[in-house]
């Protein structure tokens, strides 16, 4: 390793000591083309270690039947991508998985190649666990993130119901096994965190935000022209859209709200059949994919973000729509009360239940110009404890083998006076995790 003891340091111009840039190796299940928070936040936190001069790899499954090593750039940054050999999961709309049998003879063969002085893998799944084994024989240092939940993946496993509830077991035991190997490990807020030290049995999991680059997203002051909700991610049965449908059904005929739904996904056929049904087809639209700028024009389009999913680790999604000012009305479920405080941003919904969501959604939709302007700052407010750079400085340092004290970035609000009015915004504490 570059900082191993003994090792003659670079100095700067002025004779102070500068740390060595490092080779990392990050591993993936999920990468770049593919759209989702886990791929994203390992191409973000790939290109930007790149920018801060570190020799970058990254090993994934090949997007199609092309694979081999070769450079990639991403987030404007080039990189080195090996992409392994790869088979389509037909029961998901666009998963490829790396074949089980060879993980191991592959991630010997890339980490010989790269000779890395960490590798960071980012699931226990396939990649995650032939990387931390070859590694670990190896000596070199390992870092694992968890972005999943194995129940996420049950719809597409095709296992019988009776059957699922130990595949869930099964799961968990391969992540603690997996993540046993690593000298540290984190994932992206601290009931994430504790979510995964309950189902492995580890302890000091640490809770590191995915971050967010917030300059990207610019924030939108003018005035509604409409009512416009918008939800954005895959278009999959975990995201529980349909409960958005049915609550939109229940809003006010006056209000004339509009439904965008962002994403592509397995759902998108059934959501439509069922917006028919419900009668509100005219009102919602179903983009497919789109680019990073015609994402930011919708957020700019939007009135509200609506998130209904109830397995959220963290959701970038909610931080983006948070940076570009919108309000969010989310479930109140795993990650999201972290990012979302009733009266501060938008409004905490319970899950499953579209009567409540359209009751929170009317608050939005319904609030006056001061009051809608109060969470428009909340949002930009409780975004700016996650930074990208502050992400990217804690995995540095831990990728140096150094202690870290989690960033603190969930900010808890202070109570509101009973007599205080509708839309009134407290100043917020900010929480330090324990």
């Amino acid at each position: 390793m570059y900082d191993t003891p003994g090792a003659t340091p670079p100095t700067r111009n002025d004779g102070t000591e500068t740390e060595r840039p490092l080779k990392i190796l990050i591993g993936a299940d999920t990468f770049a083309p593919d759209v989702n928070g886990a791929a994203r936040f390992a191409e973000r936190l790939a290109a930007g270690l790149v920018e801060r001069g570190h020799e970058v790899h990254v090993m994934a499954p090949a997007a199609n039947r092309k694979h081999g090593t070769w450079k990639e750039v991403h987030e404007g940054q080039e990189l080195t991508a090996h992409r392994l050999y790869s088979w389509r999961w037909y029961p998901h709309d666009w998963l490829r998985f790396a074949l089980p049998w060879r993980i191991k003879q592959n991630s010997a063969r890339v980490i010989d190649e790269v000779k890395p002085d960490v590798v960071h893998f980012q699931s226990h799944i396939t990649v995650g666990r032939g990387l931390s084994i070859e590694a670990q024989k190896r000596g070199i240092r390992i870092i694992g993130t968890n972005h999943f939940m194995p129940e996420n993946m049950l719809e597409f496993t095709l296992l019988p119901g009776a059957w699922q509830e130990w595949a869930v077991g099964l799961a968990w035991k391969a992540a603690r096994r997996t993540f046993g190997r690593a000298e540290a490990v984190t994932t992206p807020t601290r009931k994430a965190a504790q979510f995964l030290e309950r189902h492995t049995g580890l302890s000091g999991v640490h809770a590191i935000s995915c971050g967010i680059d917030a300059h990207k997203y610019s924030p939108s002051w003018e005035p509604r022209t409409e009512n416009r909700i918008i939800f954005v991610g895959r278009v999959t049965g975990e995201k529980h859209i349909d409960v958005l449908l049915r609550a939109v059904k229940l809003l006010p005929v006056e209000l004339d709200a509009k439904v965008e739904i962002v994403g592509g996904g397995d759902q998108k056929r059934n959501l439509e059949h069922l917006a028919v049904e419900l009668g509100i087809a005219d009102r919602v639209t179903f983009t497919g994919y789109v680019t990073d700028d015609e994402l930011r024009e919708a957020y700019h389009r939007a009135s509200v973000l609506a998130m209904p999913s109830i397995a959220e680790l963290q959701s970038i999604v909610t931080m983006e729509a948070m940076a570009s000012a919108l309000p969010v009305v989310a479930a109140n479920a795993m990650a999201l009360p972290h990012l979302v405080h009733d009266g501060e941003n938008g409004y905490l919904f319970a899950p499953g239940s579209p009567e409540d969501l359209a009751a929170k959604l009317r608050m939005v939709l319904e609030a006056s110009p001061d009051e809608y302007r109060s969470l428009k700052e909340g949002s930009i407010r409780l975004i700016a404890a996650h930074d990208i750079q502050r992400t990217i400085s804690t995995f540095e340092s831990l990728y140096r083998g150094r202690p870290v004290t989690d960033p603190v970035t969930e900010i808890a609000p202070a109570a509101l006076p009973s007599d205080a009015p509708r839309g009134a915004v407290a100043q917020p504490v900010r929480a330090v995790d324990s």
